[in-house]
């Protein structure tokens, strides 16, 4: 947290988007806790979470960049998203393709 300290403000929200790449990844690992393993999301309710955790009101890069950082997982079309863990991330997209395919 401490990395991230002057990008934050008092009630916790993201309040700059760093300009560095390090800074970004910190910024976006922050985020990443705000979402619970095991659990599925559907795109609105990731950008409210988003939107809750920054005061900034571009959820879109932020939840693009959790994505392409893979602090986020999303199925092909975007209906659903969740936290990895690479434990048992492979076990949920198997699930996921199947959903998809039905």
């Amino acid at each position: 947290m401490e990395k991230i300290k002057k990008f934050i403000d008092s009630t916790g929200k993201v309040k700059i988007w760093p300009a560095k790449k390090d800074s970004k990844l910190e910024v976006l690992k922050y985020l990443a806790d705000k979402f619970e393993y095991n659990h599925f999301y559907s795109e609105k309710e990731v950008n409210n979470i988003i939107e809750s955790y920054h005061t900034f009101s571009d959820y879109f890069l932020l939840r693009r960049g959790l994505v392409e950082s893979k602090l986020l997982s999303r199925t092909r079309n975007g209906a659903k998203y969740w936290r990895p863990d690479s434990k048992i991330d492979e076990e949920k997209g198997e699930f996921l393709k199947q959903i998809e395919e039905n």
